[in-house]
C-alpha cells in the first residue's frame, strides 16, 4: 500500500477521518464480519461480552497481542446497517461507527473515527487502513497484507491531512 484511503474531515464537533471499503458480500454477510465473534476473529480479533445495544463487550485485537483487551460500549447495533461503539478511556475513549449499504450484490462499508483533538491520526489512520484490509482480505479468503506496508510508510501522508 502507498496511497491512503482515509480523508481527514473537519466536522462540528472536531475532526473525523473515514475510510471506505467494497466488500464482495451480501450486506447480510457483511454484518456477520463485523459483529459475529468467530468472524471478527478472522480480521479484528474475536470479542466476548453483550453485543447488543446498550452492552458491553470485550475485544482482543488480534495483531495487538502485547496489548491487553479492550472494553467497548455498544452505543447502536442497528442491523445490518450500522454499528457505534465508544472504546474505554484506556485506549482513548474512541467514538467508532461502521456504516454498510447494499452495493448490487456487494456491500460497502464507511467507517468512521470521531477524533479527539490529541488523537494521533498519523498513527491512528494507518492502522484503520491495516485493519479494514485485513477485513477485505478475510472476506475473500486471501493473504493478509503486512503491517509495515502501512506503518510507518502512511504516517506523514495521515500527518498531512
Amino acid at each position: 500500500m502507498t496511497d491512503t484511503s482515509g480523508r481527514v474531515v473537519a466536522t462540528e464537533r472536531g475532526r473525523d477521518l473515514i475510510l471506505v471499503r467494497s466488500l464482495s458480500l451480501t450486506q447480510d454477510e457483511a454484518w456477520d464480519f463485523l459483529t459475529d465473534s468467530e468472524l471478527t476473529e478472522k480480521w479484528f480479533g474475536p470479542w466476548e461480552g453483550d453485543g447488543r445495544a446498550g452492552g458491553s463487550v470485550r475485544v482482543r485485537m488480534r495483531f495487538e497481542d502485547h496489548e491487553p483487551a479492550i472494553s467497548m460500549k455498544i452505543v447502536a447495533c442497528d442491523a445490518p446497517h450500522t454499528l457505534a461503539l465508544l472504546s474505554d478511556e484506556e485506549v482513548g475513549g474512541w467514538q467508532l461507527e461502521l456504516h454498510l449499504e447494499a452495493d448490487g450484490d456487494d456491500s460497502l462499508l464507511t467507517f468512521i473515527h470521531h477524533l479527539n483533538a490529541d488523537d494521533a491520526v498519523g498513527e491512528i489512520g494507518p492502522g484503520w487502513e491495516y485493519y479494514l484490509d485485513l477485513l477485505v482480505a478475510a472476506t475473500e479468503d486471501t493473504e493478509r497484507p503486512g503491517w509495515d506496508q502501512y506503518y510507518p510508510a502512511l504516517r506523514e501522508a495521515y500527518l498531512a491531512m
